[in-house]
């Protein structure tokens, strides 16, 4: 979890971030909680492929990831 929010807080400069293990500590599902001023005039698709790209190599070997993201 520490390197996911580490990555996410270099990359986007949030004003809140959150990153929750939610695979029952296997480390395979997270949820992410982002409001990022880097978000402004992107739609939710374009807020989410934004995070998604910057943790490209992560999520391939994750099950799933819940985004919430907020500009």
């Amino acid at each position: 979890e520490l390197h996911i929010f580490q990555k996410l807080a270099a990359e986007l400069s949030p004003t809140k971030l959150e990153v929750q293990d939610v695979s029952g500590g296997c480390g395979s599902m997270y949820a992410l909680d982002i409001v990022s001023a880097k978000f402004k005039g992107m739609s939710v698709i374009k807020q989410h492929r934004l995070v998604n790209a910057v943790l490209k190599d992560e999520i391939k070997g994750w099950h799933g990831v819940q985004l919430k993201t907020k500009a």
